[in-house]
């Protein structure tokens, strides 16, 4: 009796698990727990945000819309309707559409190149796309004058004419396609190409059925970058443009004429116009690249 009574008494004890757990190990959270957010940080972020791109977007859109307007809606519409300012934006949109669609092709095979070729200077070229973005526009424009001026050494003399007004603009213009799409290309999986062209697929088809549409959203990108670009563009076409009427006199330019014969008014009002434009092609191509974008994730 003694023995069993000391037999029970000294056996092991069972200890619930949790008790059983080292005090310095935490309980795991759950793995869709998200730390607390302060709301008063996003408040203060979103707050500084905001009042920021107020003061450097939306109060000068407002300034420039309000004076726009200032001298009635008819006197808007007369600005925007002459015979110059509509002369300007035929040729504004058309070089602008041309350089665009320039781009997207030149761009597009600027960047194959960049992604998928090994040669020698490759990193000087790849460094060489981004000089449109420090060069100061002014100074493309002396550029493409001694390269395609009266004194050109090419003997090529583009000087006030369409063709060098859409040369400048593809200068600065170019790279906005270049560096949408190589990161894209960069990123794509060329095992898939590799399969398809395992299966029998021809380059082309690899490149339409695979290769395109997954760099659609980016080339739309790039595309509408440009074109904005363009039509706005002042510095690069200053000299080799010259400015004549109906033939190489773009919106921008047009814009500095009014300014410098004192009508603010009917200046605001084409810049109203061509920042409408703008708006609604950047717009069109970011609802279309949504649209490719998502296409190519149901198809994934």
């Amino acid at each position: 009796m003694t023995r069993s009574v000391l037999g029970e008494s000294a056996g092991p004890t069972a200890i619930p698990s949790e008790l059983a757990q080292p005090a310095s190990q935490a309980p795991a959270r759950p793995p869709d727990a998200r730390p607390s957010r302060q709301p008063g940080g996003t408040s203060l972020r979103v707050g500084v945000a905001t009042l920021w791109l107020s003061v450097i977007v939306l109060l000068p859109l407002a300034a420039i819309a309000w004076q726009a307007v200032g001298g009635g809606w008819q006197a808007f519409w007369l600005a925007v309707t002459s015979h110059a300012a509509l002369e300007s934006f035929r040729v504004t949109l058309t070089i602008s559409v041309l350089v665009t669609v320039l781009n997207v092709v030149l761009g597009l095979l600027t960047a194959w190149v960049l992604a998928r070729d090994d040669f020698v200077g490759k990193g000087l070229i790849d460094a060489v796309i981004d000089l449109p973005f420090a060069l100061p526009t002014i100074v493309t424009s002396l550029v493409m004058l001694a390269l395609y001026g009266k004194s050109s050494p090419l003997q090529i003399h583009l000087q006030h004419t369409p063709p060098g007004v859409a040369m400048a603009l593809a200068f600065v213009t170019l790279p906005y396609v270049v560096r949408a799409v190589q990161p894209v290309l960069l990123a794509l999986d060329r095992e898939v190409e590799e399969a398809a062209a395992g299966l029998g697929a021809t380059g082309p088809k690899v490149f339409t059925s695979i290769v395109l549409p997954a760099l659609l959203p980016a080339l739309l990108s790039g595309a509408g970058m440009s074109f904005s670009r363009a039509i706005g563009e002042f510095g690069s076409v200053v000299t080799i443009g010259g400015a004549v009427p109906g033939r190489t006199e773009v919106s921008s330019q047009w814009i500095r004429a009014l300014i410098e014969n004192d009508d603010r008014t009917g200046a605001c009002a084409i810049s109203i116009v061509l920042l409408a434009i703008s708006f609604l092609v950047l717009l069109i191509l970011r609802i279309a690249g949504g649209r490719a974008a998502k296409r190519e994730e149901k198809a994934a």
